[in-house]
């Protein structure tokens, strides 16, 4: 049985292959200017609180925005919004590069460019992901999707490590300006593909649109179960608001100890999307869900018990490699089972469900962590984790027997 990454995706479809080369390059400088924008932010306000709201600049359009760019997305040619979407956060990161060049010095600037550049990712993003579905064969697509979490969780690791060192040696314009340039792939990848029009007939973008995507998701059990197994992961389980805490109060404190809490994860990431070669052997991808999200939850559980920091450490590169092959079954069920025209807006609930519940999981964990204490929220979250995927796959048995070959679709 193949252990490592299968690599099948980028031989069979040329067309996947440029464009998961440009994406990785582009996800990377993307990184790169998270990086510039959040010290930038700093080094103007010496603010924690004003780094902060970056974030929510960040999460509050995309998660408004997404569900009415789902409906946008199933109304005309994939390919060319995607071409003009990717050229206008083109031209935003030629924007960051201008006013760190010109060296403008205003916050509400940046703060507009970054809402600017949430709202078109908010459509950008999801119509990206109705690529996979046309240019590979539905047994590629597991492969397809964990190529594409390495690619993000390699940008997560990559990126700020390469930001801090042109940042250290050029400055922060450097890094907008990679950034921009990063894109030039992206656009190439997208642009020798072939005309992506929805099957079966656009729709009429607006809210009419919107609401027949939802009642598609809600209807369709599988789907539905999916999302739901996600969203109680994250929602219950995210941790990341907890690790300055229990760094503080287990570990030392150190930066350099909350900089190793802080990237295991990503570490866990890279490993099981490196090693995510038996998924193409997984039937019971639905199934595959939930135990995948079970782990995750008591991966976490244990860290909030951990005293020991290796054995910390270890425990969320376990959550995060658990957390990869969670996602990689849902992409390949979600793909799978939705047709094609509905296939923008489910993309786009999928897009806020992951930009939207994370967040939640962070504020829950730290909201309970203030109340009781970070141990506490950890181990609790993460059992809570287990619970649910046990309550969502006796409430929803569709997912549960669920196997990769069916493709149920719902009108």
């Amino acid at each position: 049985m193949r252990i490592l990454l299968d690599t099948r995706p980028l031989r069979e479809s040329p067309a996947y292959r440029r464009l998961w080369i440009g994406s990785a390059l582009s996800a990377v400088g993307g990184q790169m200017t998270g990086f510039a924008v959040a010290l930038q932010v700093y080094v103007m306000t010496e603010s924690s609180v004003a780094v902060g709201a970056v974030g929510l600049a960040m999460a509050v359009p995309s998660i408004v925005v997404g569900l009415l760019g789902g409906a946008l997305i199933d109304a005309m040619d994939r390919r060319r919004l995607v071409l003009i979407t990717s050229g206008s956060l083109t031209a935003v990161s030629v924007l960051f590069a201008v006013q760190a060049f010109a060296d403008l010095r205003q916050l509400w600037l940046l703060y507009c460019l970054v809402v600017l550049q949430s709202l078109l990712n908010a459509v950008d993003g999801p119509a990206r992901r109705t690529f996979a579905p046309r240019l590979l064969s539905a047994a590629s697509l597991p492969a397809g999707a964990a190529l594409g979490l390495l690619t993000m969780h390699g940008a997560v690791t990559a990126g700020p490590l390469l930001a801090g060192a042109v940042a250290a040696g050029w400055g922060l314009k450097a890094c907008y300006l990679i950034d921009a340039l990063s894109f030039t792939a992206a656009l190439y990848g997208v642009l020798r593909l072939p005309a992506m029009l929805p099957e079966g007939g656009a729709v009429r973008p607006g809210l009419r649109a919107v609401g027949e995507g939802l009642r598609f998701v809600r209807g369709h059990r599988v789907i539905a179960g999916a999302f739901l197994a996600d969203m109680s992961a994250m929602v219950l389980g995210m941790p990341f608001a907890l690790f300055p805490a229990i760094n503080a109060e287990y570990f030392g404190g150190g930066a350099g100890t909350l900089g190793l809490l802080t990237a295991a994860p990503a570490v866990g990431g890279i490993l099981g999307s490196a090693l995510s070669g038996p998924v193409a052997h997984v039937t019971r991808q639905g199934r595959a869900i939930l135990i995948a999200g079970a782990v995750w939850g008591a991966a976490l559980a244990g860290f909030g018990l951990a005293r020991s920091l290796w054995l910390a450490l270890g425990l969320l590169v376990l959550a995060g490699a658990a957390d990869v092959i969670s996602v990689v079954f849902r992409t390949a069920v979600v793909q799978v089972a939705t047709p094609d025209r509905y296939r923008g807006r489910v993309s786009a609930a999928e897009y806020v469900v992951g930009v939207g519940c994370p967040q939640l999981g962070n504020f829950r964990a730290g909201a309970v962590g203030s109340l009781v204490s970070p141990a506490f929220s950890a181990v609790s979250g993460g059992l809570g984790v287990v619970v649910g995927a046990v309550l969502i796959g006796l409430a929803v048995p569709e997912l549960r027997r669920q196997r990769a070959e069916e493709v149920v679709t719902a009108s």
